[in-house]
């Protein structure tokens, strides 16, 4: 195989595609511009080709799986939002906003976010894992050891 790479437009190194909703002789199984330069950026490919057949069979778009934390983020978000875009100007659609305009949206929604998780993170104990309950978690780890090492004299001088 020759060309270059779908993925990263590197030299492609015989890496391929062939589309298996074809039969062997014919021609549309083994597109010449389905070619890769490694494993990774054929994973790659097949990662976002089959996330594509989803959404076209089914006709969804495939959404990120949001914590409760993470919602709640979104939702502080609003407030930031409205301030940037009243700044703006409320009257101007979204689709009228310069760059510069847009990346000062942008830039508040995420840094609101980021700091709403980061606030959440700092009030709670430990960060929340899934599947783990409070009680599993281990606060010490060094809890169960004594408090004298057995090479070390105690205070004080001999036993």
């Amino acid at each position: 195989m020759s060309g270059k790479c779908w993925v990263c437009k590197r030299q492609a190194r015989g890496f391929g595609h062939s589309d298996g909703r074809f039969k062997i002789a014919d021609p549309r199984r083994y597109p010449l511009d389905w070619v890769f330069c490694s494993r990774r950026c054929q994973d790659i490919f097949h990662t976002l080709y089959g996330r594509r057949l989803a959404t076209e069979e089914r006709g969804e778009t495939l959404m990120v799986d949001a914590s409760e934390i993470e919602i709640a983020a979104m939702r502080d978000c609003l407030k930031a939002f409205g301030e940037a875009a009243g700044q703006i100007g409320f009257d101007k659609p979204l689709g009228a906003y310069s760059e510069a305009e847009a990346m000062t949206v942008i830039d508040a929604i995420v840094t609101r976010y980021t700091e709403a998780l980061t606030e959440h993170h700092e009030r709670a104990s430990t960060p929340p894992l899934r599947g783990v309950s409070p009680a599993e978690i281990v606060r010490d780890p060094f809890a169960d050891l004594k408090d004298d090492l057995p090479w070390e004299e105690p205070q004080g001088g001999k036993p």
